[in-house]
């Protein structure tokens, strides 16, 4: 940019700030822009920096040559954002230079309309990719589910599908997987109490994979708890019932 270019965009500057070129302005804008042509890019960036507001609202907006050079380069790169180098076949290192730069060169500056969408990896995953994933347990190709409700199930499942005793519906409470065991008089839609710290003796034994007790054995096991108790509370009250010892004076105490 000469000084008569520079001149011409401080007068395309003035229409936005009501300035008053100068040669000597003229002068050191060309200074500063000798790199910076006087192109469209040169006047859309004061435009561009006409159009954001300032941060403090009482500031007055005041153009500099570093806010051309800055703004008309963004201008140019918001153009090459999804570009990519077409390559000749067999085309040397100074063949490849030229035509990229004029590939960029013409995309930049507008002359050629760069790529409108961003380019996509064609093409799907390899058999033997697919069938590392399934080795360590993931499911390839399942059904997306047709309503939220089926997702946030299916979701649910995935999610307590491991060892464990949340992975299996409580058989005393009736606890759905994932979920904690109820305390009596609780239900899904209206829980009631606290939940368990602890899931249920027949869901660790559900998860263990342990058959469940029949009813005799249940009746045992539980003739064998009052029994224990019983025994418990008789050793307390034989304790309890032990006389005081006598104190027995020895002979000729006086």
């Amino acid at each position: 940019m000469n000084a008569d270019e520079a001149a011409a965009l401080l007068a395309h500057c003035s229409g936005f700030d009501n300035r008053q070129p100068s040669v000597a302005a003229a002068k050191s804008w060309a200074s500063a822009l000798r790199d910076v042509p006087f192109d469209q890019d040169a006047r859309d960036a004061v435009a561009a920096y006409y159009t954001t507001p300032p941060q403090n609202p009482n500031d007055r907006l005041w153009i500099l040559p570093h806010h051309v050079r800055t703004l008309r380069s963004k201008i140019r790169s918001a153009r090459l954002e999804n570009f990519q180098y077409e390559p000749l076949a067999n085309e040397t290192t100074a063949e490849y230079l030229a035509r990229y730069r004029g590939q960029v060169q013409a995309i930049a500056s507008g002359r050629v309309a760069g790529p409108s969408g961003r380019l996509a990896l064609e093409g799907g995953p390899s058999r033997e990719f697919m069938g590392e994933l399934e080795a360590h347990g993931w499911e390839g190709n399942r059904t997306v589910p047709d309503s939220d409700e089926e997702a946030a199930e299916a979701e649910l499942i995935d999610m307590v599908r491991r060892s464990g005793p949340l992975g299996i519906v409580c058989p005393s409470c009736g606890a759905a997987m994932g979920r904690p065991c109820k305390t009596p008089g609780g239900s899904e839609k209206q829980p009631m109490g606290k939940t368990r710290q602890k899931p249920h003796s027949a869901r660790l034994r559900a998860a263990r994979g342990e058959a469940e007790r029949t009813a005799e054995e249940r009746a045992a096991q539980e003739q064998r708890i009052r029994a224990m108790s019983a025994r418990h509370l008789a050793r307390q009250d034989s304790e309890e019932d032990i006389p005081d010892a006598e104190i027995v004076e020895p002979d000729g105490a006086s």
